[in-house]
């Protein structure tokens, strides 16, 4: 009687083989990662005292809205964390990228089954004479597969989910800044329409006081009666200017509260006080926070995904190995299920390897190949669209300082030319055309002063977005 064969001797050879891919599984297919060269000009051509710096797109970028000193503005941007739909499928979508790093690694390790059956077969036809015969069988199996990551297709699997999934991260803190800054931009049109229709109410107070004035000298004979035609034309104006105002702010808020994640109808935004505070960027923070923004980080990322893909195409030259076991019993009765006669063990090793494809191997490492190049490119044209943004953003941050200096004095000058030109047409020393010509000059100079106050908040809340993010002085100095 034949006796079977120890298993601790059986498996041996396996044993074998697992330490021998094991040894193999230290091969990576794919280039060694760098990040790809980009243009770094020596300084910003519209901020003296820039240095290079190094990348510190993972800095945390803090509540930079609250430079801005509007506790409405912190409640609102507060709200689009939590309610902004953009944002939450953002949320989500690094969510699945995460799982998919966690399935990808799974792939390492063996997988391990549990099988079980009955079955009950049966023989012959059943008569008075002769009974059918019929017979049970049970079985009970553990089973486990492991494919060795012997030419580190897994690993660079791993690699290139990883890569996806830090892209995923920027993609959301992107869409976070985007959602934020949009908020702010809109939020202080907002704020700078609500000013400009204050500047009509008054004014429109003033022309209806002119306008009785005017019809009061028309009505003793002192002017004409197309003085008192000019008047009403320019308080209708005035009220239509109003109107259109009025519709524009009812835009921003209707965005405001869809970025917020309300419907308009749920949604209102009482007018206040316009705090016109326009944060100064120290000397150096473009060179701390430029890497910081997400879109570079994002791109960055994908070309080291598309750097792990080449590894990937790349095992496809090499054949898959694959090991299988499976330990258990099997007999005609329950009973005898857990008997030692009953149990049964198998091991296996198997090897597939492709012989001919027509290239297509081949042309699957070219595509990869081809999909890193293209991945350096739009990271390269990434970082220079990043230093233009943020050139353009600068060049606006001091323009538009200088305009509203200028448009301050102008507004000035314009109030007292309509004051004189009022005081002499009531003395009967000029017409009222040069009223009319004074007080629109000096509507159009104060509602400029306005304008240029809010495109100087919109702007310096687009320079933070280029940036990257908001910034503090603490982070500034922990990384000089």
């Amino acid at each position: 009687m034949n006796r079977p064969m120890p298993i601790a001797t059986t498996i041996r050879p396996l044993i074998s083989a697992l330490l021998a891919a094991a040894v193999l599984s230290g091969c990576a297919l794919a280039p060694t990662y760098e990040r790809p060269a980009t243009p770094q000009p020596a300084a910003f051509k519209e901020l003296h005292g820039w240095a290079p710096a190094a990348p510190a797109d993972a800095l945390d970028r803090g509540p930079w809205w609250t430079l801005f000193n509007d506790p409405v503005l912190d409640g609102l941007v507060g709200q689009v964390e939590v309610s902004n739909q953009n944002v939450a499928a953002a949320v989500a979508a690094y969510s699945q990228a995460r799982a998919l790093v966690a399935q990808q690694r799974a792939a390492l390790f063996p997988t391990v089954t549990l099988t079980g059956g009955a079955n009950r077969n049966g023989n012959g036809g059943g008569n008075d004479n002769n009974n059918g015969r019929t017979s049970n069988s049970f079985r009970l199996n553990i089973g486990s597969s492991w494919e060795p990551d012997v030419w580190g297709r897994l690993r660079a699997g791993i690699s290139a989910a990883q890569a996806n999934a830090q892209a995923s991260a920027a993609d959301l803190a992107s869409a976070r800044l985007s959602a934020q800054g949009e908020l702010a931009a809109d939020y202080f049109s907002l704020r700078s329409v609500d000013a400009q229709r204050a500047l009509l109410a008054t004014t429109i107070e003033g022309y209806q006081r002119v306008l009785k004035i005017t019809q009061n000298r028309f009505d003793v004979g002192i002017v004409p009666h197309s003085d008192v035609y000019q008047a009403q034309t320019q308080l209708a104006s005035a009220q239509s200017d109003d109107l259109t105002l009025a519709r524009q702010r009812a835009q921003l808020e209707h965005a405001i509260a869809v970025l917020v994640g309300k419907a308009p109808a749920d949604f209102a935004l009482a007018p206040a006080p316009w705090t016109v505070t326009v944060p100064d960027v120290p000397v150096g923070v473009p060179s701390t926070l430029l890497e910081r923004r997400p879109d570079i980080a994002a791109s960055e990322r994908a070309v080291a995904a598309a750097n792990a893909q080449i590894g990937l195409v790349r095992a496809a030259y090499f054949p898959q190995i694959g090991l299988t076991a499976s330990y258990g019993p099997s007999a005609s009765a329950i009973g005898d299920l857990f008997k030692a006669s009953s149990m049964a063990w198998a091991l296996g090793l198997s090897a597939t390897e492709t012989i001919f494809n027509g290239g297509a191997n081949r042309a699957a490492v070219q595509g990869a190949d081809a999909a890193r190049e293209q991945a350096v490119a739009r990271y390269r044209q990434t970082v220079l669209d990043a230093f233009a943004d943020v050139e353009d953003q600068l060049n606006a941050t001091r323009v538009l300082a200088q305009q509203q200096e200028l448009q301050r004095q102008a507004s000035a000058a314009a109030d007292k030319v309509e004051e004189q030109v009022l005081n002499r047409y009531k003395a009967g020393q000029v017409s009222y055309s040069e009223v009319v010509q004074a007080q629109v000059t000096a509507l159009n100079a104060r509602r400029a002063l306005v304008q240029t106050q809010g495109n100087r908040q919109t702007t310096a809340v687009a320079l933070i977005q280029s940036l990257g993010g908001g910034w503090h002085a603490d982070q500034l100095t922990a990384q000089e």
